[in-house]
């Protein structure tokens, strides 16, 4: 699952569940409780939390991010907050405000609680059988920062805030079913839902931020604001600039320092993130001590760059990471929405000019795994001829998916990494000949209307050029012009909402529990949204169908079969063309930043970090 809190994991949350509030529903049609499974039947009191042990706390941690920041509000869609910015969320500070739960998303050692969420703001939640509507009790004393209570009126005002037309359109999407709300008193309120998959909708509510309405009704919520909003977090915002760096400093007095899930975690007095244009000067800033950790995404950085004195003097922890957390659905995004990739075999015919196994050998040192799956290092991934229980759903739908889905298994094409790629070539000339692309002097033309056949690699990381040139060599061979453009972030953001571009490259986050995100990815209702995650542009009712299919899974078996069948359908209509992915962490950090031993599967962990200066 993912969690507006994505930071915190691997901890189980004891909480009161006995209170019964007036005006409750008679006790018979609620299940009452202080956490939710999405595929649990019956509530239920969790069990006993796992406490951290105790580390030092205090000190001081910079971090490096990229691009910039123009507003301090995460949840507009125009501007750049830093919240938002590449890196963040990495280091686990992707969601300041506490929301009502806290979702565990499969990130316990056990991985049997995947899809749960412990009251947090809440202290108890009470749901009736059917699902129509939950009832979340807000713990009396969780507090903003300023010392004023967190109150049902400042949740529905945070929902109000979502969905309206003032937020970025995916909170619309993920809340459009809930019916009615209802403050109940000061500290409980009710959400009437609707729809198939209600527990999910649940989580989803779970999930939400809960902002100040006193903030937020003498503040512009639309404007790209630099004030500090008023949080309730472990952290707050302190000194910042714009573009430049953000400070958040701990909060001593914090309402929930004492709670469970807050032991040994959160232990920096301050933690700084200085901006970069890139990662290239960031990595000097990292090599110079200005910041005190790096995480590498550059395979032969990793394996060429790191031999320089704080390395040789053993000042510097180089460690490699292993981890069981899905990869993200990285690849080539084609904009179905530019008439020349609306034709399958055109889509196909380029997905052969791209020679991942050279670009693996020559540019990467061998480092990474291709992925012929949107769900890679997962349970996700659809191997080999569709299994019974993904029969059941896709055949139903066989007249609409490509045929060759029933009879093979998917596998991108596989070079010898030698350069030559005469075989792919051919095979992609006769493709586009076949969707009405022929050559003319050397350059394709559309038999018809002439038009050359362009493409412009749209980019904001410089380094990336490296894998994209000898593509475009590629292309070349095939008589198509292509460039690769570099702009910088803000630019490239503003492009994406727009969905101003031929090809990205991108990376969509995956979980262990896939579930609303992929209707934002691939659902029909996204292709023209302005801000929408639909990159492609997929407008597909078989794909639409299968998504509705996997958010109405009510156990895990049904979940795997419905992803999978997903799976197969979006890799055999080539709306990308996949990369590649790890199953590690690569990270150099300073020695005064140290970890426990107990490395979590699920995450990297950072916020159980803790600073101590060396001697």
């Amino acid at each position: 699952m993912t969690t507006t809190r994505s930071f915190v994991i691997h901890l189980l949350v004891f909480l009161s569940s006995s209170t019964v509030f007036a005006g409750a529903e008679p006790a018979p049609t609620l299940i009452k409780a202080s956490h939710l499974s999405l595929y649990e039947t019956t509530g239920g009191t969790p069990s006993a939390p796992t406490i951290l042990p105790a580390v030092p706390k205090g000190g001081s941690l910079v971090l490096p991010g990229f691009g910039t920041f123009d507003t301090l509000n995460p949840y507009l869609l125009k501007g750049i907050s830093p919240i938002n910015s590449s890196g963040m969320g990495m280091y686990g500070f992707s969601e300041l405000n506490e929301p009502l739960m806290v979702g565990t998303g499969g990130y316990l050692p056990s991985g049997n609680e995947i899809q749960t969420a412990y009251c947090l703001i809440c202290s108890t939640i009470e749901y009736t059988k059917d699902l129509s509507s939950i009832r979340f009790n807000i713990r009396t004393d969780a507090k903003f920062h300023d010392g004023s209570s967190i109150t049902a009126m400042d949740v529905e005002h945070s929902l109000t805030l979502l969905r309206s037309d003032l937020a970025h359109p995916r909170y619309a999407d993920v809340y459009r079913n809930v019916t009615e709300v209802q403050v109940i008193d000061p500290h409980s309120i009710r959400f009437s839902l609707s729809g198939e998959n209600r527990k999910s909708l649940m989580l989803r509510l779970g999930e939400l931020p809960v902002m100040s309405k006193t903030h937020w009704t003498t503040h512009s919520f639309d404007d790209a604001s630099t004030t500090p909003p008023m949080l309730s977090g472990p952290y707050q915002v302190g000194k910042f600039t714009l573009g430049s760096f953000i400070e958040f400093t701990l909060k001593k007095d914090h309402w929930a320092k004492d709670h469970p899930l807050y032991q040994g975690q959160f232990n920096f007095n301050t933690v700084r993130m200085d901006f970069f244009k890139d990662q290239t000067i960031a990595f000097e800033a990292f090599k110079a001590g200005v910041v005190d950790v790096y995480y590498e995404y550059t395979s032969k950085n990793w394996a060429t760059a790191y031999d320089f004195p704080a390395i040789q003097q053993g000042k510097i922890t180089k460690e490699e990471i292993t981890h069981q957390i899905p990869s993200g659905t990285q690849a080539f995004f084609f904009n179905l929405r530019k008439t020349k990739f609306s034709d399958i075999r055109v889509r196909k015919a380029l997905s052969l000019l791209f020679d991942f196994e050279w670009t693996n050998k020559t540019l990467f040192s061998n480092a990474y795994k291709r992925s012929n799956t949107y769900y890679p290092n997962s349970p996700f991934e659809a191997t080999g001829l569709p299994a019974p229980e993904e029969l059941s759903i896709l055949l139903p739908l066989k007249d609409s998916l490509p045929e060759e889905l029933f009879e093979k298994p998917f596998t991108s094409p596989i070079t010898k990494a030698n350069g030559n790629i005469r075989t792919q070539l051919r095979h992609a000339i006769s493709l586009l000949k076949q969707a009405g692309w022929v050559l003319s002097n050397q350059k394709l033309v559309h038999e018809l209307t002439r038009e050359p056949f362009e493409i412009e690699f749209l980019i904001n990381q410089p380094g990336f050029t490296r894998v994209i040139n000898p593509f475009i060599k590629n292309l070349t061979k095939a008589g198509i012009t292509a460039t690769a453009r570099v702009i910088d972030r803000s630019q490239y953001k503003v492009r994406l909402d727009e969905k101003d571009f031929d090809v990205i490259t991108f990376v969509y986050p995956q979980t262990l529990s896939p579930n609303y995100e992929q209707r934002l990815y691939f659902h029909s209702s996204q292709a023209n949204l302005r801000g929408s995650r639909n990159f492609a542009g997929i407008e597909n009712p078989t794909i639409d169908a299968l998504i509705d299919n996997l958010l109405s899974a009510i156990d895990r078996p049904s979940l795997t079969a419905a992803t999978k069948s997903l799976d197969r359908a979006l890799l055999w209509s080539y709306y990308t063309i996949p990369h590649w992915h790890l199953n590690y962490h690569r990270i150099a950090y300073w020695n005064k930043l140290h970890k426990p031993n107990d490395q979590p599967n699920y995450t990297l962990g950072f916020t159980r970090w803790w600073h101590s200066p060396t001697p």
